[in-house]
């Protein structure tokens, strides 16, 4: 490849990869606000969200000009693809994890159900597992790497499961965890997600390494609800 085409793919390479470092910490931040009912740390989330757009942005942008300026050829374009179809990706899992910020300030003062609020945690930290095994993939274009962690989803996915029903039986035992109870299933919901757009960044990888498009999403979440 051409050496400033090099040159300013990797630089997009290294702006993706702390794109995606600012994403996995809101969502750790979120997830540990709504935990611990922190509306300071939850504010800072929805603050700090302004970022994780500019950057979204700065990306398309350069990944625009290298399009227009350098005309790649089939194999340099699809890095450009790559970066330009993940980095929406990642911005939407900021989304969520303002979404998650959000119910934290929402849920303040609530009946609390410790025992879902750690499989919240236990949940969150699994999302954030993916979240750093996909962007360790992306940097080294391990495509089996990325197809074996679009596997780990269904795990995900589980973990939503579970806490849905927990959620049910407590509102069905309990009418004060009702309100509490909605929240917690919406972040399980927002996790879940997450953990979506992880798989299809795993995808994008796949497709970077081989030219064609590859569904890896879980098919057995809609046979659960």
């Amino acid at each position: 490849m051409r050496e400033e085409f090099t040159d300013e793919l990797n630089e997009l390479h290294v702006r993706f990869s702390e794109m995606g470092m600012m994403v996995n910490e809101a969502i750790s931040k979120s997830v540990r606000a709504f935990i611990n009912h922190d509306k300071a740390l939850a504010r800072q989330v929805i603050e700090e969200d302004d970022q994780i757009n500019e950057r979204e942005v700065d990306l398309e942008k350069r990944s625009f000009e290298m399009i227009a300026l350098q005309q790649p050829v089939a194999s340099e374009l699809r890095m450009v693809v790559t970066v330009m179809k993940a980095v929406n990706d990642l911005e939407r899992m900021g989304d969520h994890a303002v979404s998650i910020a959000k119910s934290t300030i929402r849920v303040k003062g609530n009946t609390r159900v410790p025992a879902i609020e750690e499989m919240l945690a236990a949940m969150a930290d699994a999302v954030k597992e993916m979240v750093s095994e996909v962007l360790d993939a992306y940097v080294k274009e391990d495509e089996d790497r990325a197809r074996w962690i679009a596997g780990q989803d269904h795990g995900i996915n589980d973990f939503s499961y579970k806490i849905y029903q927990e959620c049910i039986a407590e509102m069905q035992a309990d009418a004060e965890t009702v309100v509490g109870g909605m929240d917690y299933m919406l972040v399980a919901s927002y996790l879940e997600r997450i953990g979506d757009y992880v798989t299809n960044i795993c995808e994008w990888i796949v497709y970077l390494k081989t030219g064609k498009i590859t569904e890896l999403q879980s098919s057995d979440k809609e046979d659960k609800f």
